[in-house]
């Protein structure tokens, strides 16, 4: 969610990797995506964690 709001303006690494994109700094750009995807790879896991506890 933070990745599209920044696309549209509202700020976070969305806004940074909209940037990234307009200079087409493409090692940055692929840092920014890794980074993004690590992050959600990180969260689902730990959510997956979480869930496995509960249940």
């Amino acid at each position: 969610e933070s990745t599209v709001l920044g696309l549209v303006g509202a700020g976070g690494i969305g806004l940074q990797l909209n940037a990234s994109l307009n200079v087409l700094a493409w090692p940055q750009v692929t840092l920014i995506l890794i980074l993004i995807l690590m992050a959600v790879i990180f969260s689902e896991w730990i959510s997956a964690k979480v869930r496995h506890a509960i249940i």
